[in-house]
């Protein structure tokens, strides 16, 4: 395979992704399956593919991911923040686009740590009166 263009590490959550960016058509392969049969949703490829339509480069790039950890939701979101970092190593002036639609920030809300002497996080248990 021919050397990427440009790589770059995304996190989300407990997912982290690993995106190289290699000049074809648009094609987006995630853990070696195309991004639809491995992320099973729409939603989920347009979240990946979003980076593409904020700079207008959709069809330009092949992105090839690999990602590990969490679910399908945290690893598009890893993803994503993956390819907006890769594209902005490629050219500078996607730094304007990308910031404006909140693409370089890494989400940092992770699931909050159960607490003793509750079932959950917040939860508590059931109170009786009597």
């Amino acid at each position: 395979m021919a050397k990427p263009l440009a790589s770059a590490t995304g996190r989300r959550k407990s997912s982290s992704a690993y995106v190289r960016l290699f000049p074809g058509s648009g094609n987006i392969t995630v853990n070696g399956k195309p991004a639809l049969d491995y992320l099973k949703r729409e939603v989920l490829v347009m979240t990946v593919e979003q980076p593409f339509e904020v700079t207008e480069t959709a069809g330009t790039y092949d992105i090839i991911a690999h990602t590990k950890g969490g679910g399908l939701s945290g690893q598009a979101g890893a993803i994503r923040l993956g390819l907006s970092r890769t594209l902005l190593a490629l050219s500078e002036t996607y730094r304007k686009p990308l910031r404006d639609h909140g693409l370089l920030t890494r989400d940092p809300r992770v699931v909050e740590r159960k607490k003793p002497g509750r079932p959950g996080a917040r939860r508590r248990f059931q109170f009786s009166k009597r």
